[in-house]
């Protein structure tokens, strides 16, 4: 090579490296996409969305000119979404936006058609499909009404006129897709041309296409008696331009025909509803305008922030019933979601014998994401979690049928020793949806003390006139709503008493749940001398069935057997255990968090009599839906459901005045106050502790992978300690995909408040490996546990930890979903959850990479030009 090439080729590679990056090319806009308003789009954090957007409405004058219209200035509206990745059926992901236009007459009950008559909301659906493939006839609705307008006067027709609608749109009578549905097939549409019609049909996954004239061109799924309550919402606006919303996503699972799965990705869909543009105007002169030109310019006729409980008439140009109108739907926003694998996805593709493990429902959300990673693994067993109470998956770990147990207390051991690997730390929580008056929103900062939620369980409350005659306790509050006790704590809520406001809904077999929940109870004062039978500050008096009865308890008994006396035809004829019905507890905990997500109390008090009939019958069982701006329910949840679902939690009473939520912090702060007492055992978290403390949340629980240490077969015992490692390694790792550690748990981790849980989990794995133990725990303290909190224990502490064992800090308040603590009579914070990063660290970072390739073309520029240049000499 000669000293002249040489040269060039240095020059080339310096140049190579020191000039910017090109940009990525750009795709051409689809057609929908060149229409759309100027919009800037970003990833938010923690798998989150977001995107801003320019939103205007405008007419078009007589003239031919265009202008904005109401407002000369667009509104700026940004929407996030808070995670969209790996999502599953009924899990609610947050929608907030702001800077959009305020709404107004706001329905008593936005979801589904019920939501129909408002004017300037936020439409949210599910659609199939992402980008440029989402189209209005691939997004979900459950009525046709929501989609279709079918024989309407001028005055409702104000799509007709909508500037940016092509011309088929305007035609009299006509379709987004395919050919007009015959006079026999949809006999509701007038084809006179007095009237005007627009279906919007729906195609469905497998490519059915329902033409939307009437409810029964719809898919199955939109039934009036459909087994899930609407998601699609018409979400209201605050004065401010901002709101939110809980919106659920539905699987292929709870709707067939929209078909979103790990195979069919699918997006959620926010259209703001800022009205239709108009095209030209025939006259100048307003007065003059053709009715349904008046029609389509008309701005509302509701006050921004009003309400409009009965549903009276909008101004449909501004209503969301045209969210399909190109008007509307140009101003969408697309937020693409991706679907986790479906809970049968084991069984389908792992034909092996699974290896059962049997417990504590604590464990399914992290269950669900941690099963795929055996499954898909031919390395790894099939590992499978048969959910039921501890006591009963302990029995069969003992009795040999059953590799391991998973459990959240320490139970009697049979023949064999046990070792108790701690696996996650979680808990349970007081789930509720509350609304408040006024149709003002959800409530979101419920508090309860212990007595509240003994009188609860105790079913102390008269539940309504049908209690009333109840010896010893006719002049109780006959619900939680309407107790003095409670208004102080949570003010500003209806009084008005209702059936579900009288009972918690629980569990009705053993649980470690319900053992923890009691002993909270039992440690505090005024709730024992409740229980023992002094009344309240207020007089509220125990139900004489429950007085003096010992807690805790594992197992909460239905006591009372009181059966109304009334003259009601149908009670009459079913008599029953009211405070029974009123309880009605279930089996599952993921009944619960369900009964929460639908608003649905289990209250079986219904009880109808049919007298067109001889002789009447009756219908009697669980009590309807509740009405939305009217919900008032409570139950025991799991904190994992809770995350996955978007239920919210109360916080409990610990020191008086002080109120904890469930966060990593709270967590972590409980578990400082844990002392392992046994080698190889459970964790105890004394609530006694818990109540002298200000930040401890006294739902938290560890789950335990309880498995004999002795007598257990050599390939089961590996397969158990193979799954201690992998769950409390890469299994403790946040995030939504398989493998992967759900919210709702706190990691444990190598280092820090977790550290003991960690290292007394891998001593427990090896010693089930090895099964060779000979001896039952020896009951003695670990040696490192200090002043009780855990630390690394016994001779765990040396363990050397697995690849991939994560490490942290103890969890601070400010990274925690919820707020550890509060004093009353303030409310509890709750602020989200906020990404650690820095900017400087993020601009500086590639210019440190940069200059570190520059350094190395550098040296090879002086092996290269030196030579040369000494040549030159």
């Amino acid at each position: 090579m000669t000293a002249r090439r040489r040269l060039v080729l240095v020059a080339l590679l310096l140049a190579a490296l020191i000039a910017p990056l090109p940009a990525a090319a750009q795709p051409a806009p689809t057609t929908a996409e060149r229409g759309a308003q100027k919009s800037t789009q970003k990833p938010a954090a923690d798998e989150g969305w977001e995107e801003t957007k320019d939103v205007q409405r405008s007419v078009v004058d007589a003239d031919g000119s265009t202008r904005a219209y109401p407002f000369s200035d667009a509104f700026k509206m940004t929407v996030r979404a808070d995670h969209t990745q790996n999502l599953r059926g009924r899990e609610r992901v947050l929608i907030s936006w702001s800077g959009a236009q305020p709404s107004a007459g706001r329905s008593g009950n936005p979801y589904g058609p019920g939501g129909l008559a408002q004017e300037y909301p936020v439409v949210v659906l599910q659609c199939r499909g992402t980008g440029a493939e989402v189209t209005p006839e691939t997004c979900w609705t459950s009525s046709f009404s929501q989609r279709s307008q079918v024989s309407r006067s001028d005055v409702e027709a104000t799509w007709l006129r909508d500037v940016h609608a092509a011309p088929a749109a305007k035609e009299r009578v006509s379709t987004s897709l395919g050919a007009l549905p015959s006079a026999e097939e949809c006999p509701e549409i007038d084809r006179t041309g007095l009237y005007a019609t627009r279906l919007t049909p729906f195609v469905a996954a497998g490519g059915t296409v329902y033409s939307a004239c009437n409810a029964t061109h719809m898919p199955p799924e939109a039934a009036a008696d459909s087994a899930f309550p609407a998601a699609e919402v018409a979400a209201f606006t605050d004065a401010d331009g901002d709101g939110s919303v809980q919106f659920e996503v539905r699987s292929d699972v709870e709707n067939e025909s929209l078909g979103c799965n790990d195979r069919t990705d699918c997006s959620i869909v926010v259209v703001p509803i800022s009205g239709v543009s108009c095209d030209q105007a025939s006259t100048p002169v307003e007065n003059d305008l053709a009715t349904i030109e008046k029609a389509c310019r008309k701005t509302g006729q509701w006050a921004p922030g009003s309400s409009n409980f009965a549903g009276l008439a909008v101004d449909q140009a501004v209503s969301p019933a045209l969210w399909w109108t190109e008007s509307n739907w140009r101003n969408r926003f697309v937020i693409p979601i991706t679907m986790g694998l479906p809970p049968d996805v084991c069984d389908v593709l792992d034909k092996r014998a699974p290896t059962a493990f049997y417990g504590s429902e604590l464990l399914a959300q992290a269950s669900l994401q941690w099963t795929p990673a055996y499954c898909l693994d031919k390395s790894r067993f099939k590992f499978q979690l048969n959910q039921m109470s501890d006591e009963a998956g302990w029995n069969l770990m003992t009795s040999g049928e059953g590799a391991a147990a998973e459990v959240s207390s320490a139970h009697e051991a049979g023949a064999d020793p046990v070792g108790y690997a701690p696996t996650a730390v979680t808990g349970f929580a007081i789930g509720y949806v509350i609304d408040r008056p006024d149709n003002a929103g959800e409530y979101t900062n419920l508090r309860l003390t212990p007595r509240l939620v003994a009188k609860l369980l105790t079913q102390s409350y008269v539940g309504s006139g049908l209690g009333t005659g109840h010896p010893g306790m006719s002049k109780n509050p006959w619900a939680i709503m309407a107790d003095p006790e409670f208004a102080a704590l949570n003010p500003g809520l209806s009084r008005n008493a209702s059936e579900a406001g009288a009972a918690l809904l629980s569990l009705s077999n053993s649980s470690d749940i319900i053992e923890q929940l009691t002993e909270w109870i039992a440690q505090d004062r005024d709730a024992r001398e409740f229980i023992a039978g002094k009344p309240d500050p207020w007089g509220m008096v125990v139900n004489p069935s429950y007085r003096k009865f010992e807690i805790p308890t594992s197992e909460w008994p239905l006591l009372d057997n009181y059966v109304p006396q009334t003259a009601i035809e149908c009670w009459q004829a079913n008599p029953g255990s009211y405070y029974s019905l009123l309880a009605a507890p279930v089996t599952t905990i993921a009944k619960i968090s369900t009964a929460l997500l639908d608003a649905w109390p289990n209250t079986q008090t219904r009880c109808d009599t049919d007298v067109t009939t001889t002789p009447h019958t009756y219908k009697t069982g669980r009590i309807d839906r509740q009405s939305y701006g009217a919900r008032f329910m409570l139950g025991v949840v799991s904190l994992g459901d809770a995350a996955r679902y978007g239920l919210r939690t109360a916080a409990l009473q610990t020191k008086p005045k002080h109120f904890v939520a469930p966060s990593d912090s709270s967590m972590s702060a409980a578990l400082k106050l844990a002392e392992q007492e046994e080698e190889l055992g459970p964790f105890v978290l004394d609530q006694a502790r818990v109540r002298r403390s200000a930040s401890a949340y006294p739902g938290t629980m560890v789950v335990y992978t309880a498995a004999r240490l002795q007598n257990l077969e050599a390939e089961t015992a590996a397969k158990v300690a193979q799954f201690i490692r992998v769950s409390t390694t890469e299994g403790q790792r946040r995030g939504s995909g398989n493998g992967e550690l759900p919210d709702g748990y706190l990691p444990i981790r190598r280092s820090g408040t977790t550290a003991g849980l960690y290292a007394s989990a891998q001593a427990v794995a090896d010693a089930v490996e090895a099964q060779e133990s000979t001896d039952p725990p020896t009951g003695k303290p670990s040696a490192d546990a200090g002043d009780g909190g855990i630390g690394p224990v016994g001779g765990a502490g040396g363990v050397t930890p697995p690849d991939g064992a994560p490490e942290g800090d103890e969890p601070s308040a400010a990274a925690s979903p919820t707020a550890p603590a509060s004093v009353a009579p303030g409310p509890v914070d709750m602020p989200a959850t906020q990404a650690v990063g820095s900017d400087v660290a993020g601009g500086v970072l590639p210019l440190l990479i940069l200059l570190g390739a520059i350094g190395c073309v550098a040296t090879a520029v002086i092996r290269v030009a030196v030579p040369l240049l000494r040549g030159r000499r």
